[in-house]
């Protein structure tokens, strides 16, 4: 197993069938339960542990979910209010090394709970011609939300995957 990417890379072609979509809008409503749970009972030293070599600890990865989907959920928001945005991008590993990500991790799981009930709320109500809106991601192009939706759903389950798998290597 690639330690990087336990669940694999996220791929999907095509557009996605309402279906898929309200699958992946599942997935992200039930990511934050299920970080609580992967992190349940895990103390100081475990949480300052990195899930793999070079890699982030526990901590930063917690505090990096809220992190970018923060960013998510606004690129959402700009996405369904303006035309065709231009987002801006952000250094995810100089971001997970600011002090903030190493406070306790309560912090991060508490927005995580918020978030994800306005950004569930928020992807609900989204209607077929929403799903079609895109931003521009200078790196990376045009993204659909309908897509990016999936896109999230992955990632909350890759970073999930991350803690979960460590606890198994490491038999917490």
């Amino acid at each position: 197993m690639d330690e990087r990417y336990p669940i694999g890379q996220f791929e999907y072609s095509g557009d996605p069938s309402s279906t898929v979509i309200k699958g992946w809008i599942e997935e992200v409503e039930r990511m934050p339960a299920a970080l609580r749970t992967a992190i349940a009972g895990l103390d100081e030293e475990q949480l300052n542990t990195p899930y793999r070599v070079g890699g982030w600890t526990v901590r930063q990865v917690v505090h990096h979910l809220a992190d970018s989907h923060i960013n998510a959920y606004t690129r959402f928001k700009l996405a369904l209010t303006e035309e065709n945005p231009t987002i801006l991008p952000y250094d995810q590993q100089k971001w997970a090394e600011l002090a903030d990500s190493q406070l306790p991790i309560d912090v991060s799981l508490q927005l995580i709970d918020a978030l994800h009930e306005r950004w569930v709320s928020l992807l609900r109500s989204l209607s077929p011609a929403d799903l079609e809106k895109v931003f521009i991601h200078p790196e990376i192009g045009q993204v659909k939300l309908g897509w990016n939706i999936g896109n999230y759903a992955w990632h909350g389950k890759h970073h999930v995957a991350h803690i979960t798998s460590l606890r198994v290597r490491k038999g917490w």
